[in-house]
């Protein structure tokens, strides 16, 4: 007995409205109508049951973004399939990699980026598919090497792998079924209430999970997904036009792209009347910055979303429609969403009282399966609790405050000591970002034997201001005790980002 399932949201609205403007191509000005991305999936789904998919396999997508790329999302889908996006930036290698351990059935991918692939990943025979809508007979179906003999039948409700770096930088396939994403969806969709008339930036490359609410919340109601090349995000000037040309509705992105296209985008030669929803997570967003975003975006409804890719979103937090000048602290995460549940615990996984710092644990609809065929990883990643439940551990370390609200105060995994103290890394970020020319900061440490660890900070400054050791060092002393004051500054042109524009920290300890 099977529930419901993502794919039946596009038969729903291609039902109520087949001509309406289903994916619109923002680069290319290509779009599909509810009707024809429905009958193209279906097709596209037949061809991929008579290449031997069968449910709860796995159909791997190695392409640009595309009407044709959200075409085979569905169509894996319907195939009774999951999919499994990968980044076509990532070396080949590790494609490879996750195409293997994934144990994929099919692949749909764009011929040159195919080509990248290691020899004897895939069979050397590729199927057509030149009547799929924005393909430019570039996109084939493709059999990889090995296939395993037969389906995970304990899992016929995959929805779709979501692959991410561990603290090893190996892959790690976070599972999730159509269960655990419409729990999301159906929030967002009460929550945010989208319609027909609204214009979705599908800002965020598929392979990341902030895509989820762009996929699925639009098609859900009918609205339009705008499709943004990948490569926009780097020309802060021309996203900022796009945004306003394309008349969207609802934006959601990291932080990081809001804080460039407010550094660069020149966003003051636009009006953005139609933005009514901005979504932002996977980041803090200083409370200065938010201010300074609204008063752009002045007609829209702000929120904070806690996004993980193993929660989808778990918690979200509203902003009031008048923000308090004085805010020096980022807002709240806010409370549990997504029918989630949570409970904050100390290291030893007892619960803390109200207003004490713990990791936030969350169980509920919204939660991942596990990780791929890593069953010790998923222990790992789970506390059994005094209740007999098991939550995720999100690693987030917050603090419930009086009313309700969990207020983020950092990562497990990104807290140091120095001389004795505790220090999480975020807060000098937070601090940092306060002042006027400072865009980004980024912060490292490694370990020192006379204090503990050595801390730096990078930083991006408007208009590539220079601020010299003592004004950054002054600045902090303001802000910060001592004992968290940077040893080093650098002012550098970008922070280096991953490919879901996170901050690579990795990169950055490198260049120490």
């Amino acid at each position: 007995m099977t529930g419901p399932r993502l794919h039946e949201l596009l038969r729903h609205s291609a039902r109520l409205d087949p001509a309406a403007t289903a994916v619109v191509d923002g680069g290319h000005g290509a779009s599909v109508s509810y009707g024809e991305l429905d009958s193209r999936s279906d097709h596209l789904a037949e061809l991929l049951v008579e290449h031997g998919v069968r449910p709860g396999d796995r159909v791997v997508i190695l392409a640009h973004k595309s009407i044709a790329t959200v075409t085979a999302i569905f169509a894996a889908l319907k195939a009774g399939a999951a999919y499994v996006p990968l980044d076509p930036h990532a070396p080949g290698a590790r494609n490879a990699k996750i195409i293997a351990g994934c144990g994929a059935a099919a692949l749909v991918g764009e011929r040159s980026l195919v080509a990248g692939l290691p020899p004897g990943t895939l069979d050397q025979a590729a199927v057509p598919l030149d009547d799929l809508p924005g393909s430019g007979g570039e996109v084939a179906l493709f059999r990889p090497a090995t296939v395993e003999a037969s389906a995970d039948e304990s899992r016929p409700d995959l929805a779709y792998l979501l692959y991410t770096s561990g603290s090893t930088g190996e892959p790690k396939g976070v599972v999730h079924t159509h269960g655990s994403a419409l729990a999301f969806v159906e929030w967002a969709v009460g929550a945010f209430g989208p319609g027909p008339g609204d214009r979705f930036a599908s800002h965020a490359p598929f392979h990341f999970d902030l895509s989820i609410f762009d996929l699925f919340a639009s098609v859900a109601r009918g609205s339009t997904l705008v499709l943004f090349d990948e490569a926009l995000g780097r020309y802060p000037t021309a996203l900022a036009e796009a945004i306003d040309r394309h008349r969207i509705t609802i934006w959601y992105s990291t932080p990081s792209t809001l804080r460039m296209l407010m550094a660069y985008g020149k966003m003051e030669r636009f009006s953005y009347g139609s933005l009514r929803l901005a979504l932002y997570a996977g980041e803090v967003f200083a409370a200065n910055q938010v201010r300074d975003l609204a008063a752009i975006w002045t007609g829209a409804r702000f929120a904070n979303l806690s996004a993980t890719t193993e929660t989808n979103v778990c918690t979200w937090y509203e902003l009031p429609a008048e923000l308090d000048p004085e805010r020096v602290d980022p807002h709240p995460i806010g409370v549990c969403c997504s029918g989630d549940l949570g409970i904050v615990v100390d290291a030893e996984g007892q619960l803390v009282g109200s207003g004490e710092v713990g990791e936030l644990c969350i169980r509920g609809g919204s939660v991942m399966v596990g990780y791929w065929r890593q069953p010790e990883r998923t222990a790992g990643a789970f506390l059994r609790h005094a209740d007999g439940e098991l939550w995720y551990r999100t690693g987030d370390l917050v603090r419930e405050e009086d009313d309700g609200n969990y207020a983020f105060l950092g990562r497990r995994d990104r807290m140091v000591k120095r001389l004795s103290y505790r220090i999480e890394l975020g807060d000098i970020e937070s601090a940092l970002v306060t002042h006027h020319d400072v865009v980004e900061a980024a912060v490292v440490a490694w370990p020192d034997d006379d204090q503990g660890v050595q801390i730096k900070a990078y930083v991006t400054t408007s208009e590539g201001r220079h601020i010299s050791l003592v004004q950054f060092k002054r600045f902090c002393a303001g802000r910060l005790p001592r004992y968290m004051i940077p040893d080093r500054f650098e002012i550098v042109g970008s922070i280096p980002k991953t490919s879901t524009d996170k901050v690579d920290y990795r990169t950055l300890e490198a260049r120490r």
